[in-house]
């Protein structure tokens, strides 16, 4: 949408936040033929998923819920159905396989390792957001305790407070820099208070949103006291809401936190998503419903003829920010607000070779304004 074309980033040209789209084919004829089919197919998936949504209802949060007290069981339990469940759910929309590689970030070619990656109770998980699909992978895998930001204050919204960039450097060839000299100035960082533990159902239906999230009234917990008391690692995504996958947003100053990290381990994953085809929709969401988010992505992915794929790119542990053999040195080297949450987007960045743009979940939240003022979808 050439309309939203202030949106893109200065410095890339990359727009990280509108639904990418296919490139229109020869095989759009065929594709519109076998709508129908896809009909069919998006339909009976997503029934089953929604049964599959009710069994988890049932066990997770209401037939084991008088097992809290038991602590470790209960947690056990829990572990086992999510997992389970998780799994099913991405086998029934079409995630046959999942392509999960360890990387090494310093040896030529990003050489792939076998190294265990296994976060403990405690662990940090940090990772880029594209989608839902990648929290029903991390709970098949982990099971862990997600997380979202509090903020100081709501992002200023208004348009006309934007400053526009009267120059920033990449081609003006209509391919991805175009219409650079519109664009809006990234607005400044808002600091994050804290954090609220929020459920895996909670989770999916804030993807694509930005914070303030919710309007939980209890003051936020600080990221220690989170970990201190959780059953499973804790999942941490920096930018605050979700990309497109073209581009890493900005990492918000979540962590506060020196690097080499001590206390605990710092876990490191990449998800990357193929980009939409003629026959597959596109996985990022990044752009939130406004109602039942995100059930229509949900039925769209469920739709496809032709099986979605995604991978994992995790760093191998050996080379992440709380190993005993990390150097600051290759990362910066004037020390930035956030060293833990500038390393970590420099980490992500490289393993999923993924660009850095300069445009954060504050922008997302402008564009979305603008977006629903105007009464775009």
């Amino acid at each position: 949408m050439e309309k939203y074309s202030a949106y893109r980033d200065p410095g890339t040209g990359l727009q990280p936040f509108l639904k990418p789209v296919p490139q229109a084919g020869e095989n759009d004829v065929f594709a519109k033929a076998l709508a129908p089919l896809g009909l069919i197919l998006g339909v009976v998936r997503t029934l089953l998923v929604l049964i599959i949504l009710v069994i988890y209802i049932l066990v997770v949060n209401i037939l084991c819920v008088p097992l809290k007290s038991t602590g470790p069981l209960y947690h056990a339990i829990t572990s086992f159905f999510t997992m389970l469940l998780a799994r099913l759910a991405l086998l029934i929309i079409g995630f046959i396989q999942i392509r999960v590689d360890t990387i090494s970030r310093t040896n030529k070619g990003r050489r792939r390792l076998s190294e265990p990656w296994n976060p403990l109770p405690g662990d940090l998980i940090v990772s880029n957001w594209t989608s839902w699909i990648e929290l029903l992978w991390l709970a098949f895998r982990f099971n862990p305790t997600f997380v979202v930001p509090v903020p100081a204050s709501s992002p200023i919204t208004e348009e006309a407070k934007a400053e526009p960039i009267s120059r920033a450097p990449g081609r003006r060839t209509g391919t991805g820099s175009a219409n650079i000299s519109s664009a809006r100035k990234p607005s400044d960082k808002i600091p994050v208070l804290g954090f609220h533990r929020v459920s895996l159902l909670t989770m999916i239906s804030y993807t694509g949103h930005t914070p303030p999230f919710d309007e939980i009234a209890t003051e936020p917990e600080s990221l220690e006291d989170i970990q201190k008391t959780s059953d499973g690692p804790v999942v941490v995504f920096p930018e605050c809401t979700t990309s497109n996958g073209r581009g890493l947003l900005r990492f918000s100053d979540v962590f506060k936190r020196k690097v080499p990290v001590k206390a605990f381990n710092v876990f490191m994953m990449c998800v990357r998503y193929d980009p939409p085809t003629t026959f597959t929709p596109s996985l990022s969401h990044s752009i939130p419903a406004r109602f039942l988010n995100p059930f229509i992505h949900l039925f769209t992915v469920a739709a496809a003829l032709v099986p979605p794929t995604f991978s994992i790119r995790l760093l191998a542990p050996s080379e992440s920010p709380s190993s005993h053999a990390f150097k600051v040195s290759d990362i910066f080297t004037d020390a930035p607000a956030d060293p833990l949450s500038e390393t970590s987007a420099v980490l992500i960045s490289q393993i999923g070779k993924i660009k850095r743009t300069g445009m954060g979940w504050e922008d997302k939240a402008s564009l979305l304004n603008t977006m629903w003022m105007k009464g775009d979808k």
